[in-house]
């Protein structure tokens, strides 16, 4: 995915940047329970998907990263797991 592409889908997501060949943001829920359970809730989709994210967590933040290793950089897989991502965020931060 080129760079402009890229951007042209960063469009359509919220709070979602781009930093090199990565796609980042970061989550903040109101304590560390919701922010654990949004990565718990997350990993059962994301073992479906086959597409894990690079993410930490600290006390109520989640930083995640996507990126398409094999492919060397940012592809629709990613956009498809930032959107999934943002819908269960969303479910929790409600």
């Amino acid at each position: 995915m080129t760079a402009d592409q890229a951007d042209a889908e960063l469009q359509k997501l919220t709070g979602w940047q781009r930093d090199g060949d990565k796609l980042v943001k970061k989550y903040q829920f109101s304590d560390f329970v919701h922010a654990f359970g949004f990565m718990a809730t997350a990993a059962i989709a994301i073992e479906k998907m086959d597409h894990h994210p690079e993410w930490t967590n600290v006390y109520n933040k989640v930083s995640v990263e996507l990126s398409t290793h094999d492919a060397g950089g940012i592809t629709a897989r990613d956009f498809k797991l930032a959107a999934l991502l943002d819908s269960i965020a969303t479910k929790l931060l409600a």
